[in-house]
């Protein structure tokens, strides 16, 4: 009969996985800056396009650089800290834009083709959902990538 582990090594293994940086657990980390962000994302959106009028890609590319500023700041402290080292610099600031605008074009294509056939908010929704995959993607691979003079 197999004995469930104590409760403190369970603490210990995912502190233990938290520190090294497992791919699922950037993932979940990435995902809930996520959540912020399509609050970001979807807040700023809902504002330009409905309360300023603003046509539908112009109020998405506005909401995407607020998002994806704030998404490069809260990311490279927690989820890619490691690579990171902590800090934020111009150079890898650039390189997470440049990055995330694969996202970008996806979240707005999504948008701009799904406000045909259902309203704007859920096609925004789908939007952010499929952007999210291309931008983890995006962020792990490219942009905070491990380097070697990098010191947590």
């Amino acid at each position: 009969m197999r004995v469930p582990p104590e409760p403190e090594s369970r603490y210990a293994r995912l502190l233990q996985a938290w520190r090294e940086r497992a791919l699922v657990l950037k993932a979940v980390s990435f995902g809930l800056v996520g959540l912020v962000n399509l609050a970001v994302d979807f807040g700023v959106f809902s504002l330009g396009y409905f309360h300023f009028g603003l046509p539908i890609i112009l109020a998405n590319v506005i909401a995407w650089i607020v998002a994806v500023s704030n998404s490069y700041v809260i990311n490279s402290l927690t989820t890619f800290a490691l690579e990171s080292g902590g800090r934020l610099r111009v150079r890898d600031y650039l390189a997470f834009c440049v990055s995330q605008t694969g996202g970008l074009v996806t979240n707005t294509a999504t948008v701009f083709v799904g406000s045909y056939f259902m309203p704007v908010l859920s096609a925004k929704l789908l939007a952010i959902a499929a952007g999210f995959l291309v931008n983890f993607s995006l962020s792990h691979f490219v942009v905070f990538r491990r380097r070697e003079d990098t010191r947590p």
